[in-house]
């Protein structure tokens, strides 16, 4: 299956290596980063990018796609980009970010989560993962994910063809060896929740109101153990809020970055 491209007319966003994607503000070299989910890019993001990036410098990271864990993951976050961070990330993204705040927290000036969880693997989801992973080893990836693409989204969306086309190429463009190690970073990753009440810097937690793959109640979870963390749950959206409800997310990120940095 061809890649698919941004939407007609936007821009090509970046993929965060270009020193022009940070900037300063208020005397401090800072750079909005986007981190994409499990097997996903920069076409995830692409409504943030074009929003945000026409107010903010913004990048989307790359430099974690070829990982093996998601600490290795957010070590190479944090190599790929200079300076301070907001860091927002989705689903893998927001487990990466959690892990880039832990390893450095005083580069951290900003955390965003969308629609992931804090706690480890569990036993049900440990076994369904290592299923999966036989069949994409089987070549069966493109019939596996065909076959639950309605899970990433909400009802009104999930008939959608242009939404869910954009995804399934996003997904499938990422190739059965990212689709392997990303799961198999997923699960082995670290347990969050021990370090999220040490979080200081402002935090914003987003979740789509009927999330399947990672439900409201863990968005809860970390918003709850985060001081200060400011929780949102978007209307009429599942998993891939970003591309479900962009203006909504894109409201939500931008007041809330404008509120604490002026």
């Amino acid at each position: 299956m061809s890649a698919a491209g941004p939407p007609q007319g936007a821009k090509a966003p970046s993929g965060g290596s270009d020193p022009r994607a940070a900037g300063e503000r208020g005397g401090h070299r800072l750079t909005l980063v986007l981190i994409p989910g499990l097997a996903a890019d920069q076409r995830m993001w692409q409504a943030q990018h074009d929003e945000l990036g026409a107010q903010w410098p913004t990048a989307v990271a790359t430099a974690h796609q070829a990982c093996n864990s998601i600490t290795a993951m957010a070590q190479a976050v944090l190599a790929q980009f200079e300076g301070e961070l907001l860091l927002c990330g989705a689903s893998m993204g927001g487990m990466v970010a959690l892990e880039a705040t832990r390893l450095a927290p005083s580069r951290v000036r900003g955390l965003a989560l969308l629609g992931t969880v804090a706690h480890p693997e569990t036993p049900d989801m440990h076994q369904l993962r290592s299923d999966a992973i036989a069949l994409f080893e089987q070549g069966r990836a493109e019939e596996l994910i065909r076959a639950n693409v309605a899970l990433a989204f909400h009802p009104d969306h999930a008939g959608d063809p242009e939404l869910t086309a954009l995804y399934l190429d996003m997904v499938l463009d990422a190739g059965t060896d990212t689709l392997i190690r990303h799961n198999r970073a997923v699960m082995a990753r670290p347990d969050a929740r021990t370090h999220l009440r040490r979080i200081d810097c402002p935090s914003l937690v987003l979740c789509g109101e009927a999330d399947q793959l990672t439900p409201v109640e863990h968005s809860q979870v970390i918003a709850n153990a985060i001081p200060g963390a400011r929780l949102e749950l978007i209307a009429r959206s599942g998993h891939m809020l970003t591309m479900e409800q962009p203006a909504e997310v894109n409201r939500i990120l931008l007041g809330w970055i404008n509120g604490f940095w002026p």
